[in-house]
């Protein structure tokens, strides 16, 4: 079906940087200087691709993968400087923002960066071009504008504990005039989120450097996805899921993994000829070039669990539409680059969706070395076709995974991996990520570093706190960094 294996290029090296990570004075990354700083960073290491983490706005628990928004961009990473520079702000403003704490501090963010924002947006004059934008996005951005507009008014809860004139999706656009002026707010945010990364993608382009994107397969409950198109997932006459995804019990999670998603009337999608999906994958492909498309093996089969339970431990697996979805895709998007997270419990109808698409999959070191002959050793590799990855932002850092391993594990690793003299076993793994046929190597900022998990883990999956908070240090750009990725990715050739 696909005919875009390799994405267009063969053997080259990336880097997983999340936006919000970035250095800063305001407290979070930004579009701003360093972005650009750090496209620089990538072009003088050798790198190809950026992979950030998903874009979208961060809600309670700080997830982007928990968002109220699947298409719309994180307020937070519009960029101050260039807000001023655009005269939108004044000095004392951006002095009120400025926090140089070692990780990111959401709850002061939402309390502060509010107010500037705000305050731009009064200083703006609608142009020309911020009325192509909102007419070229008003697909998705009136419903957007309209859903934080009422978030605002109810002071954020959940939109099922609204008022019914406005719970109710057709009846609430029937009120949207009363929140006209809010909604100019939320529309003026988005336009500028979309102006400054427009500029990075250009700069990342300029180089060589392509960006990959990520996209969760489930969006929040507590979402404007859900609230304009309750039909499309499977709710009660409330608004309620009926049932919620999730992982089934193992042997590191015996009551399994309670998400808490709801799930897709894919009956009703299938009719439709999957057009939510097909509108969610243009939106996408606007801000990536290549798209990783999170727990793949959820369009073949997925887990789910009746609403209400406390556990994971009551659920069932029912059937998706697997093929026939990308087929639709396909038929709109030919040439759209997808990488799919085939991680985890992986079925022999995971393994046909995935050949069946020509998806790259994705090969994660540290779970190579539990098992003879694992699949996720490179020498096991049977396809170049795939992306390697040292480790992820839901993975220890390799610095203390290394640490960690058991006996059995950290024999094999041994075995398996080459050691070469005066380099740490970090940079090891990562030379052995480089070494291998797959077609992409990527390896987590934090590894470069030879961080540990109290200094960089970026998310533990299943714990609701502490997560997504990692600030890199703004010194990190050394002349020793960048002369040692530059090696690693000349003498493995994966820097042409």
């Amino acid at each position: 079906m696909n005919d875009t294996k390799n994405f267009g290029f063969k053997h080259k090296a990336g880097v997983i940087m999340p936006v919000s990570s970035l250095p800063s004075k305001y407290g979070i990354g930004s579009f701003g200087k360093a972005a650009h700083d750090f496209i620089d960073f990538l072009d003088a290491t050798g790198q190809k691709c950026w992979q950030v983490l998903p874009l979208n706005p961060t809600s309670y628990g700080d997830s982007p993968y928990q968002s109220p928004s699947s298409v719309a961009g994180n307020p937070y990473f519009v960029d101050l400087d260039i807000l001023a520079k655009k005269g939108l702000l004044f000095k004392e403003e951006l002095e009120a923002q400025k926090n140089d704490s070692e990780k990111i501090d959401y709850g002061r963010l939402f309390n502060v960066r509010y107010f500037a924002l705000r305050m731009a947006h009064f200083r703006f004059k609608p142009d020309a071009e911020y009325k192509k934008f909102v007419k070229n996005n008003a697909s998705w951005l009136e419903n957007y504008a309209l859903f934080m507009a009422l978030k605002t008014r109810y002071n954020y809860c959940q939109w099922t504990y609204w008022d019914e004139e406005h719970r109710n999706y057709q009846k609430a656009i029937t009120h949207k005039a009363e929140f006209e002026e809010e909604m100019s707010f939320w529309r003026w945010v988005q336009y500028e989120f979309a102006a400054q990364w427009k500029e990075i993608v250009r700069h990342a382009h300029e180089k060589g450097i392509m960006i990959i994107g990520d996209m969760p397969i489930y969006v929040a409950h507590d979402s404007m996805d859900v609230w304009a198109a309750p039909e499309q997932f499977l709710l009660d006459e409330n608004y309620n899921p009926t049932v919620v995804a999730g992982c089934p019990p193992d042997g590191f999670s015996p009551d399994g993994q309670l998400w808490g998603n709801p799930i897709y009337n894919w009956e009703l999608m299938e009719k439709d000829g999957f057009s939510w999906w097909i509108d969610r994958v243009r939106s996408a492909f606007k801000l990536y070039d290549i798209l990783r498309i999170d727990h793949f093996r959820g369009f073949a089969g997925y887990y789910n669990v009746p609403y209400g339970e406390t556990t994971a431990r009551n659920g069932k697996w029912d059937s998706a539409p697997g093929i026939a979805l990308f087929r639709a895709i396909a038929e709109k998007y030919p040439k759209a680059k997808i990488i799919a997270e085939d991680l985890g419990f992986i079925t022999e109808d995971v393994r046909e969706l995935l050949t069946d698409t020509g998806f790259p999959g994705m090969k994660m070191l540290h779970f190579a070395f539990y098992d003879e002959d694992s699949e996720y050793l490179p020498r096991m590799f049977e396809t170049k076709n795939c992306v390697v990855y040292a480790s992820s932002h839901d993975s220890d850092c390799t610095y203390t995974w290394v640490r960690n391993l058991s006996d059995d594990a950290k024999k094999r690793f041994n075995e398996e991996c080459p050691h070469t003299k005066g380099q740490s076993r970090t940079y090891d793994l990562i030379e052995f990520a480089f070494n291998s046929i797959a077609n992409l190597a990527v390896v987590p900022m934090q590894d470069y570093l030879e961080l540990s998990n109290e200094e960089g883990r970026m998310n533990t999956p299943s714990t609701a706190t502490g997560n997504w908070a990692w600030r890199i240090s703004p010194r990190y750009n050394t002349a020793k960094l960048r002369e040692r990725m530059l090696d690693l990715a000349t003498k493995t050739k994966r820097n042409k």
